[in-house]
């Protein structure tokens, strides 16, 4: 009668099936809200009010009507409105309607014309692919006799031509 179970499942893995299957709803700051301080987020948010303070999230929305007075960290950036601070994102993208004054870190940058942007932007890359390529190189001379044989200088080659 009073059992720890829900449909034939335990209470334990109903609640972690509800946590992997829910996709969580934006966080959304309107128009007619003003915040004083950092917002952090493992999930979106969407600001159409005003923000002084950094924030940390998945995804950052700015609205046209919004504003963002601070420094900004996310994977994702879609700018509409207005953000005076650094901005730090794997992607980030710049409306016709945005106003961005600071610089911007990125991987990936889009600006619509009419975007207002004043500031450096710094092109980040990833790494990963460099650092595979020299260790291949270094395992290869590694592998080889002390003095690397034609073989091996053309396997060397062929490695850091590829």
């Amino acid at each position: 009668m009073f059992s720890n179970k829900v449909n034939g499942k335990s209470q334990g893995q109903v609640s972690s099936m509800t946590e992997a299957q829910v996709k969580s709803v934006p966080s959304i700051i309107s128009v007619d809200l003003s915040v004083q301080g950092n917002l952090a987020s493992n999930g979106e948010i969407q600001v159409d009010g005003n923000v002084q303070g950094d924030i940390k999230c998945k995804a950052l929305i700015v609205g046209t009507k919004g504003s963002v007075s601070g420094e900004v960290t996310a994977q994702t950036v879609r700018i509409h409105g207005a953000i005076r601070g650094q901005v730090k994102a794997n992607s980030v993208f710049l409306a016709s309607t945005a106003r961005m004054s600071g610089d911007i870190e990125h991987e990936s940058l889009a600006i619509e014309p009419g975007a207002f942007m004043e500031g450096y932007c710094k092109r980040v890359a990833t790494e990963a692919p460099a650092r595979t390529k020299q260790a291949k190189l270094e395992r290869v001379a590694v592998k080889g006799q002390a003095r690397p044989t034609k073989l091996d200088q053309g396997a060397m080659q062929q490695a850091a031509a590829s």
